[in-house]
C-alpha cells in the first residue's frame, strides 16, 4: 500500500494532515478522473479562465483524495453551502462572512493590495457596506441616532510623497454599541455610515461612534461552523473606511483601538498592527474639538490615510 500525498501540500505531515493508505491500483483511478476533468478546459477560450478552473480543480481534487471525503461529508457541505445561499439577500451576504472566517477574503486583499512605500494597509471589506450612505459635511455626524459613545475621528488623505490629496471621498461606516449595524434592523435604515471628502488641505473629520467588539452574525451557517470547530464570532472593534480618489488605488480598511481584547483572536483575521490606534477616552466635560456639547465621555482618534498609485 502506498501513502497518498496531496501534491499541493507544503510538507508531507504538517499540522492537520491525516494521510491514509491508498493502493496504487486506486490511486489510478483517482488520477483519471482528475486528468479527464482538467482536459474538459482544453476549449476555454479565455486563458484567465482556464487557468483559474484547472488550479480550482486539481486543488479541490486533491482536498478530496488528501482527507478520503466521505459521501456522507460531501452531502453535508452541499447542504451547507445551500443554506448559506438561502440566508443571504440584500442586506446578508453569507457567502462573504465564510470566506471571511476562513482567511480567504483577507488573503486576497494580501494579494491584491501589495504593500507600497509606506500606503496605508488594506483590509476584509466585510458584508455591510451599501452603495447609498448619506453625505455629511466635514466634521458632522454619521452616527445619525445610532446608540454608542461619541468619537471624534480626523486625520489626512495624502498620496506616498506626501502630497495631500483634496476631494478623496471618504466612505465610513460601523456598527453601533449593541454590535448591529443599521442594515441589520431593517434593510432602508441609514445609521452609523456616510461619506465625506477631504478637504483641500487633505484634512477629514466627522463624528463617529466608539468601536466595540461584536460577534459577526452567527445565526446561520457561518455561525454553526464556527461553533463546531469551537471559534468565537467576536470581531475586534473597528472602524470601515473605504477612501478613493482619481489616479489612486482604492483603498478598502479599518482602524482598530488599541487595547482591544479580541485583538488577533479577530474571526475574519482582519487586523493589522499597522491600523491598531490610540483612541483616547475623553472625561465627561471635556471641550469638543468643534464646541459641541456632550453629557458624559467621549474618544477621540487620528487616522492619516496614505493612497497607493493606481496601478500597483
Amino acid at each position: 500500500m502506498a501513502t497518498y500525498v496531496n501534491p499541493g501540500s507544503a510538507q508531507a505531515g504538517a499540522h492537520g494532515t491525516i494521510y491514509r493508505e491508498v493502493s496504487p491500483e486506486q490511486q489510478v483511478v483517482e488520477q483519471r478522473l482528475v486528468d479527464n476533468v482538467v482536459a474538459s478546459f482544453d476549449a476555454c477560450q479565455d486563458p484567465r479562465l482556464q487557468e483559474l478552473m484547472i488550479s480550482l480543480v486539481k486543488h479541490l481534487h486533491s482536498f478530496i483524495r488528501e482527507v478520503r471525503l466521505t459521501e456522507e461529508e460531501w452531502g453535508t457541505a452541499i447542504d451547507f453551502l445551500t443554506k448559506a445561499g438561502h440566508i443571504t439577500d440584500e442586506a446578508r451576504q453569507e457567502f462573504i462572512l465564510l470566506s471571511d472566517t476562513l482567511g480567504a477574503s483577507m488573503q486576497t486583499i494580501n494579494v491584491n493590495n501589495q504593500a507600497y512605500e509606506g500606503a496605508t494597509e488594506a483590509t476584509v471589506f466585510g458584508p455591510f457596506f451599501v452603495e447609498d450612505s448619506p453625505a455629511i459635511e466635514l466634521g458632522g455626524d454619521l452616527a445619525f441616532g445610532a446608540p454608542g459613545e461619541p468619537c471624534w475621528v480626523e486625520g489626512t488623505v495624502t498620496d506616498t510623497d506626501g502630497t495631500p490629496l483634496a476631494g478623496a471621498r471618504i466612505e465610513v461606516w460601523e456598527a453601533d454599541e449593541d454590535g448591529l449595524y443599521d442594515v441589520q434592523y431593517e434593510p432602508g435604515k441609514r445609521a452609523g455610515r456616510a461619506h465625506l471628502f477631504s478637504a483641500a488641505d487633505g484634512g477629514y473629520r466627522f463624528w463617529g461612534l466608539t468601536p466595540t467588539p461584536y460577534p459577526i452574525p452567527n445565526d446561520g451557517p457561518v455561525g454553526k461552523m464556527l461553533d463546531a470547530v469551537g471559534r468565537s464570532p467576536l470581531r475586534a472593534g473597528h472602524l470601515h473606511f473605504l477612501v478613493s480618489h482619481e489616479g489612486a488605488r482604492t483603498l478598502v480598511t479599518h482602524i482598530f483601538p488599541e487595547g482591544d481584547p479580541i485583538g488577533c483572536k479577530d474571526s475574519v483575521f482582519g487586523v493589522k498592527d499597522s491600523l491598531i490606534k490610540r483612541f483616547e477616552r475623553q472625561p465627561a466635560g471635556t471641550p469638543t474639538p468643534d464646541g459641541r456639547v456632550i453629557d458624559g465621555t467621549w474618544s477621540r482618534v487620528r487616522f492619516d490615510i496614505v493612497l497607493a498609485p493606481a496601478g500597483v
